[in-house]
């Protein structure tokens, strides 16, 4: 069957369609996405704006019809911490689903690293063993554990790329105490979480997923994205620390520069290091191996089981 998952993220909405049947490797047919950017439209009190819930509106109308006529037969849409943390998120949810007719679930924090470490696990398979995954977002941070396709320990922290930046790294580039501040504030964050993750046990395999991810992988030698999602990617602690203060050096037009860094991104990607080296350092995971799949191949992976009733 064709499914569509319709992703609102912080950074990105993403329309993937997918064909999907039991048993089989869910096949991308068509993506479609824009840079919304939700967490941009945040007001000074964090609810989002009414220009960001026009063109949130607006986008999924658009997926709809490209759904109807990329024959999509199941549609499943989801929104995460940009919707999940906003005051008047219940009401943006109520807009969308009264002017397109479509009901946005809200994933719980939790719930991202459950179905983001199913997809890893898929993905890897059972000879990978104890897995433990980090995922950067755009609001948050995921880290799952586990032996199984349920994770023994599942959190969510507020350490997403976007999310800080916008909080703690206006400046371009940003001083030197700005980001030292930050660097003490995400190590405590993560510190504090540890335990839950710790007591599963030493991991066999260690994953990172998302775009931050990536793309710090691709800009310190990672295989470019135009080569498959086949290719083995790692992301090594020792480099990325190496990278860190470089990052920090930098104006947004110079990170835009970079291998694998968008315009878009490039403001991020500092505060997206600076997570990702906390999390490896603190969990004393070496390297990193990049997974292709996360959230969204986990929302599809989930919704075959239910439909075959496994």
């Amino acid at each position: 069957m064709r499914l569509g998952v319709i992703d609102v993220g912080s950074n990105t909405v993403h329309l993937l369609v997918v064909d999907a049947h039991a048993g089989a490797h869910p096949l991308p047919a068509y993506s479609h996405k824009i840079e919304l950017r939700l967490s941009e439209y945040v007001e000074d009190d964090g609810r989002i704006s009414t220009v960001g819930a026009d063109r949130l509106v607006e986008f999924v109308h658009e997926c709809l019809v490209i759904g109807e006529d990329r024959g999509v037969e199941d549609l499943l849409a989801f929104a995460t911490s940009a919707i999940r943390d906003a005051p008047n998120g219940e009401a943006v949810l109520a807009r969308v689903r009264d002017e397109t007719a479509t009901d946005l679930q809200v994933l719980s924090g939790e719930d991202e690293a459950r179905l983001t470490f199913l997809a890893v696990r898929r993905w890897f398979g059972w000879s990978s063993g104890h897995l433990v995954v980090v995922d950067i977002g755009g609001g948050s941070l995921e880290l799952a554990a586990g032996l199984d396709e349920e994770p023994d320990a599942a959190i969510s922290l507020p350490l997403g790329a976007g999310r800080l930046t916008r909080d703690h790294l206006q400046d371009d580039p940003p001083s030197k105490e700005a980001v030292r501040a930050l660097r003490t504030s995400i190590r405590a964050d993560i510190a504090r979480s540890l335990r839950q993750l710790t007591r599963t046990g030493v991991p066999h395999r260690a994953v990172g997923t998302s775009k931050t991810m990536r793309s710090l992988a691709r800009t310190l030698g990672a295989a470019p994205s135009g080569d498959g999602p086949y290719v083995p990617r790692v992301l090594e602690l020792k480099a990325l620390t190496d990278l860190v203060p470089r990052l920090a050096a930098m104006t947004h037009a110079e990170r835009a520069e970079l291998p694998g860094v968008s315009v878009s991104r490039a403001p991020q990607l500092l505060a997206g290091a600076l997570v990702a080296e906390a999390s490896m350092d603190l969990l004393e995971l070496d390297r990193l191996e990049i997974c292709p799949w996360a959230l969204r191949e986990g929302v599809i992976l989930r919704r075959l089981d239910w439909i075959t009733g496994d």
